[in-house]
């Protein structure tokens, strides 16, 4: 389904909330933005009867292409500085980890949070529940460096879960991405 009207998300605390049900199905139908509130894992064919609760990155991304209205907790409208303010308090590194979100969205892949695997995204070929996550992304800083031991971990972590570890880092105004096959015995 491709979405062609606007959604609207409201701030509260650090989460971003989008009220309506309807509107939280469509944006879920239309590209698996957010989730239900309280649902680990929604179906396509699940019913929503919460909330959903959708990411700063994938509200930043709304946002930019016209898709979405964030309001703040009194319900006025935010506009894209002052939600980018917000989104830079709230993750470290933000702008890079953003540049990566919609980089990979734009070629379209489904982007996730990552904090279960320990990584900024879980992405995805098909979408969640249609397939695991082939891919786990860690954003490192610009000309950063990674700590050899950090790599393994992240090897065997991706080995483990079956899936691929991948580095992505800005590197003179050009993304690049490092991919670490898992070993399949």
């Amino acid at each position: 389904m491709k979405m062609t009207s606007k959604y609207t998300a409201q701030m509260i605390g650090n989460r971003l909330i989008v009220w309506n049900i309807k509107e939280g199905i469509e944006l879920y139908s239309a590209g698996f933005y957010g989730k239900p509130i309280g649902v680990r894992k929604p179906n396509l064919g699940d019913e929503f009867r919460d909330p959903s609760e959708i990411s700063y990155f994938e509200g930043l991304y709304l946002l930019e292409n016209k898709k979405l209205t964030i309001l703040d907790e009194k319900e006025e409208k935010v506009t894209k500085k002052v939600f980018m303010e917000r989104c830079n308090k709230q993750y470290m590194n933000f702008e890079n980890k953003m540049y990566v979100y919609r980089y990979l969205r734009n070629l379209g892949y489904i982007v996730r949070p990552g904090l279960k695997f320990g990584v900024d995204f879980a992405v995805y070929i098909k979408g969640p529940g249609l397939e695991h996550s082939p891919y786990m992304v860690q954003i490192i800083e610009q000309e950063g460096k990674i700590n050899p031991i950090e790599l393994v971990r992240a090897g065997r972590l991706a080995t483990t879960v079956r899936k691929n570890f991948v580095v992505a880092s800005k590197i003179k105004k050009k993304l690049h991405f490092f991919v670490f096959n898992r070993y399949k015995p």
